[in-house]
């Protein structure tokens, strides 16, 4: 199938998921090894399922000052190169004859900025599947003006999401006000976006798990537009309170954080435990001695080519972060 960009193939794959009660999945990344780790996780799991051309959408954010991963892509930390090298990466990756070629992908621009993102506005969107276009940190009404405009020159070409409310960088001590029904109405039927992200008591880059989803506030939103709401922070809430998303309305959720956090902590166990072979007993003892390291670090073994690689490490973090994506796909994929 490989990259799916018409609008009308999109939408396709939207109602098909609505009937079939699945919740589109959509990964954000910041570099190959993140990128392959979703795609590869898909198939795994569409083949377990009998379904190899299961649908998954793939994000990349560009000058959103949360997180610009399309800058971190490459080290030039330009988001244009570092854009252009995620398409790229997607096209050769989904191509005829490679392992990925029966998924059906989907590219997700994410959190695009009315402003700081308008060199990009002004290319080619046929490029890509969807796009959220935010304006959330304007003014209500200012909010609904921008995104309008824009559903009205780019509508036809590509599928658009829109920021009704800020989602605010759990980081900060800011808290955003939840997405009333009367809001969520008035914002989709003014604007004409196809999804709205609505705030539902997620938030962005929450590093623990105690917040609240909040489905009542989704439920009614659900009442008055439908089967349309993307939830965005997934990641700061447990798993337990997202199983049954379709219901309250949701048809699109994006994950990138949980790819991040829950796949780290399995390559500091691993490095630590070969901490000789990865640096070599001098590196270890050095570590030792700052107490850093216990005593136990100290096997004696030599530096190993096999160990201190990047190869190593990315591979540690590219088999955690298939085991993160399947673990989602198991829930709204049923």
């Amino acid at each position: 199938m490989g990259i799916i960009t018409n609008r009308d193939k999109v939408l396709e794959i939207y109602k098909e998921a609505k009937e079939n009660k699945w919740v589109l999945p959509c990964f954000c990344s910041e570099n190959l090894t993140t990128t392959e780790a979703i795609l590869a996780a898909t198939k795994e799991y569409g083949d377990s399922c009998g379904i190899s051309n299961l649908p998954i959408i793939i994000a990349i954010t560009c000058q959103y000052d949360h997180r610009t991963q399309a800058a971190y892509y490459t080290h030039t930390r330009r988001w244009d190169i570092g854009l252009k090298l995620f398409i790229q990466d997607l096209k050769i990756l989904t191509e005829k004859g490679t392992p990925y070629e029966n998924l059906r992908v989907m590219i997700h621009l994410d959190h695009i900025q009315f402003d700081d993102d308008k060199e990009l506005l002004d290319w080619d969107m046929s490029k890509f599947s969807s796009i959220m276009f935010d304006a959330s940190k304007l003014s209500f009404e200012e909010n609904i003006k921008r995104t309008k405009e824009f559903v009205k020159n780019k509508g036809q070409i590509i599928v658009v999401e829109g920021a009704c409310d800020e989602i605010v960088d759990a980081s900060g001590a800011e808290k955003s006000e939840l997405t009333t029904a009367e809001k969520a109405k008035k914002y989709f039927d003014e604007t004409g976006v196809d999804i709205i992200v609505a705030n539902l008591g997620t938030e962005h880059r929450a590093s623990a798990r105690d917040l609240k989803y909040y489905g009542s506030y989704a439920r009614k939103i659900k009442g008055e537009i439908g089967v349309n709401i993307c939830l965005h922070g997934t990641s700061s809430v447990p798993r337990s309170q997202i199983d049954k998303l379709i219901e309250d309305g949701v048809c699109k959720v994006n994950i990138w954080t949980a790819l991040e956090r829950d796949s780290s902590p399995e390559l500091l166990k691993e490095m630590v435990k070969n901490a000789s072979k990865i640096g070599g007993a001098k590196a270890v003892d050095e570590l030792v001695e700052l107490e850093m390291l216990n005593s136990d670090c100290k096997t004696e073994e030599r530096a190993n080519l096999d160990f201190f690689t990047t190869e190593y490490r990315q591979n540690i973090i590219y088999n955690e972060m298939k085991k993160v994506v399947k673990a989602y796909l198991e829930i709204w994929y049923i």
